[in-house]
């Protein structure tokens, strides 16, 4: 009998390719994925901690889907299990379980390999299943390969955990200890996802560049390594990774920035803050001028890197001097896209205890300040591709009929008015116009088009 799954995901591309893992899992139970909540025999929350009142949206998103659940207990089709996972789940367990009752499992991100045992047990016990337990096995050793294509562009999860301990982060505490999985197990997914059409696959990790996972020949390998052996797989056409940190960018990754084809131009490279005294209260162990040289090699292998970061406005005891010092680092590195948050406590952290929180208009005052010229630099890079042709990955359907999207490999979202049979191919695309977050253009006729492994090379006629 096939039974309803609906996950919501929050959160960063880690916790997306999780739950489309969980979906996995359960598969052979009977679960198959649906798109909306109500009515579905399970629904699952794969949470996110990084954001403010992340706890809170939780529970309000539980007060709505409580109501679901006591809907479907009035019908034949009987119990909906509703469970939370991921980090906020891992942080906050026992706070869930004890405000929310009905809740029927509470798990981290390291355990839902043993969802079918926490499907027993809930559908046996009365309480709740809570597993926030940090296990001795890695969860990838448990997985079952994945359950159909994963799409045009897919996510492979190769690193996991965080031994930084960043005074504002969460992620050591919710995801643990730095873990590699070994390159083999790696390179065996990506041949699988490959195999079911993928083109485009995203290595994933939390301190990804620190991945150093043991090699089928007995030696430890770096990400570099990795990549060029991914790059000999037949029909995958490219390869990106995040997220980095500063601390990980390894001789031999950034030549492969140089010498790799199928790794894109583009790098997320968080650096949060451009004073020196900021980044030692984040505990970064780098300073700004670190972040300037090692940008200063990735360009020199890679002149077209387009650069992408993460910011952090009023940490405490920023000053004027020091959100200075963050907004000449931005004008001296040049950013193609970028994050920037203001500063929010997260329990448990150091930073959250720290006595010198700023005012939150000077936070929300500094935020401003920076995401304008963040956005002027993101509107002023995409403006220099008007009137170039790029390769662009089709991968979905626009939301105008006869539209297509997809990715440059600067990571620019473009839009095209093109055939539905060139999803899932690499096309030669005109930039017309750019706007703030996309290229519009046109394909270009006449041009070869690359194929997926399920589909043949076409030549694009003038009515493409």
């Amino acid at each position: 009998m096939t039974k309803k799954l609906f996950i919501k995901t929050w959160g960063c591309q880690m916790n997306v390719y999780d739950s489309a893992r969980m979906a996995d899992v359960l598969a052979p139970l009977g679960y198959q994925p649906v798109d909306e909540p109500d009515g579905a025999d399970m629904v699952i929350l794969n949470t996110c901690h990084i954001r403010e009142k992340a706890a809170e949206k939780v529970f309000s998103e539980l007060g709505r889907l409580r109501q679901m659940k006591d809907r479907k207990a009035e019908t034949e089709d009987g119990r909906m299990i509703l469970a939370v996972a991921g980090c906020v789940a891992q942080a906050e367990g026992e706070e869930i379980v004890a405000r929310a009752p009905f809740v029927d499992m509470v798990f981290g991100p390291q355990t839902y390999h043993t969802l079918p045992e926490m499907v027993a047990k809930a559908s046996r016990a009365a309480g709740s299943v809570l597993n926030t337990d940090f296990p001795a096995e890695s969860k990838f050793d448990f997985l079952p390969e994945e359950a159909g294509s994963q799409g045009v562009s897919a996510f492979l999860a190769v690193q996991e955990g965080c031994d930084k301990f960043c005074t504002f982060c969460v992620v050591p505490y919710t995801r643990g200890a730095e873990f590699s999985r070994p390159a083999e197990q790696i390179v065996a997914e990506a041949k699988r996802l490959v195999a079911g059409g993928t083109r485009e696959i995203t290595l994933l990790g939390q301190n990804v560049n620190a991945w150093h996972g043991d090699g089928p020949d007995g030696s430890t390998w770096g990400l570099g390594r990795l990549i060029r052996e991914l790059a000999e797989i037949d029909g995958l056409e490219r390869i990106r990774y995040t997220t980095s940190h500063p601390r990980d960018m390894a001789d031999d990754l950034i030549r492969a920035h140089a010498e790799v084809p199928q790794l894109m131009p583009y790098l997320h490279l968080p650096v949060q803050a451009g004073s020196d005294r900021i980044l030692a209260a984040m505990n970064r162990k780098h300073s700004a001028d670190d972040y300037r040289r090692l940008v200063d090699r990735l360009r020199s292998a890679k002149p077209d890197l387009a650069m992408s970061g993460d910011f952090i406005v009023g940490f405490p005891g920023e000053s004027d001097a020091d959100f200075a010092a963050t907004l000449k680092l931005v004008t001296d590195i040049g950013y193609a896209q970028a994050y920037s948050f203001k500063y929010s406590p997260r329990p448990g952290t150091p930073a959250s205890v720290d006595g010198a929180q700023l005012p939150e208009e000077v936070k929300e005052s500094r935020l401003a300040a920076l995401q304008q010229l963040l956005n002027a630099q993101q509107v002023a890079f995409n403006h220099g591709f008007v009137g170039r042709s790029v390769p662009v990955l089709f991968d979905r359907v626009g939301r105008r009929d006869g539209q297509l999207l997809g990715r440059s490999p600067w990571m620019q979202s473009v839009h095209a008015e093109a055939n539905e049979r060139l999803l899932g191919r690499i096309v030669e695309v005109r930039v017309d116009a750019a706007l703030a977050n996309s290229l519009a253009g046109t394909v270009v006729t006449g041009e070869y088009i690359t194929a997926s492994p399920l589909q043949p090379a076409v030549t694009l006629e003038a009515s493409a």
